[in-house]
């Protein structure tokens, strides 16, 4: 089954959503509430660095990381765990920055929110709540108290009452993105060939064997449910466009960038710039942090 025939699917199995009723004759969902050799981010990467390597000599912007009491949270997206953020946290952790990066199990859009306020709740102060991909749709819904400010990594927003497919397939894919279908579980994998193709092009074939190892399946149930009014309605956001994404359209990003009013920042960068362009997500992870401290 190839791209558009799961387009199909998600749209005749669960149509846009109707005030009060629920597809398919469900019973109504309540919505939630609330590694690349030649970086193209600024050659941040050495020739061959594995995905685990800890950069301690590299300078990932040019700024003074403005830490205070600020906790950044990274989070991760389809396809992939934490291990995604490795380049950023150690650059993070390099500046004095206090950065978790929180498990999702990718079982229904639900479960995430909640997993992602269990590790909210391990941290104090203010929060810089960053998101990749799938998992802009769920830092939109975390707990709101401490958040302080949104980013984007190359991520989806959908508004209150649109479905993260509904915004996912809002334009024709990329010729190269993956053939994807669930299986018998309602779960997506993607295939091993597509990291090299589309998820992280630009990545190191050592990156690119490591991310398709460690993948995550996601849930037909994260992408088919009808979000809350989301946190970049009332909460300063950052938006990072990678140009040369090819799982998530750049006018797919620029439309709900726009949309949301973010601080917007374009790169020519794969759907992966946490691991092939670091230096970029760490500088607007940066800006999100002078804003939130006021330096």
């Amino acid at each position: 089954m190839d791209w558009s025939l799961l387009h199909q699917f998600a749209k005749n199995f669960f149509p846009p959503s109707e005030p009060g009723k629920a597809p398919n004759g469900f019973p109504p969902t309540k919505s939630l509430r609330p590694f690349r050799t030649k970086d193209r981010g600024g050659g941040f990467l050495d020739e061959g660095a594995g995905l685990a390597t800890v950069l301690k000599d590299r300078d990932f912007g040019s700024n003074e990381m403005p830490t205070k009491d600020v906790s950044v949270v990274l989070t991760h997206g389809a396809w992939a765990d934490g291990s995604s953020w490795a380049r950023v946290i150690t650059a993070l952790k390099s500046k004095g920055v206090k950065v978790f990066a929180a498990p999702l199990p990718l079982t229904s859009l639900a479960d995430d929110v909640a997993a992602l306020n269990r590790s909210l709740d391990r941290t104090e102060g203010p929060i810089v709540l960053a998101g990749h991909a799938y998992a802009g749709a769920v830092i939109a819904l975390a707990r709101p108290e401490r958040v302080k400010a949104l980013v984007y990594i190359t991520a989806l927003a959908p508004d209150e009452g649109e479905k993260v497919a509904d915004v996912f397939y809002r334009r024709e894919p990329h010729p190269q993105a993956p053939k994807l279908a669930p299986d018998k579980a309602g779960l997506i994998w993607l295939p091993e060939a597509a990291f090299a193709t589309a998820f992280a092009q630009h990545a190191s074939a050592e990156d690119q064997a490591v991310l398709s190892a460690v993948q995550r399946p996601i849930s037909v149930d994260c992408i088919t449910v009808p979000a809350g009014r989301p946190l970049w309605r009332s909460i300063p956001s950052w938006f990072l466009v990678a140009e040369e994404d090819r799982m998530i359209v750049p006018e797919t990003q620029r439309y709900m960038a726009e949309r949301m009013k973010a601080k917007i920042k374009a790169l020519a960068a794969d759907h992966t710039p946490s691991v092939t362009a670091p230096g970029a997500v760490v500088d607007i992870i940066g800006d999100a942090m002078r804003f939130v401290t006021g330096s």
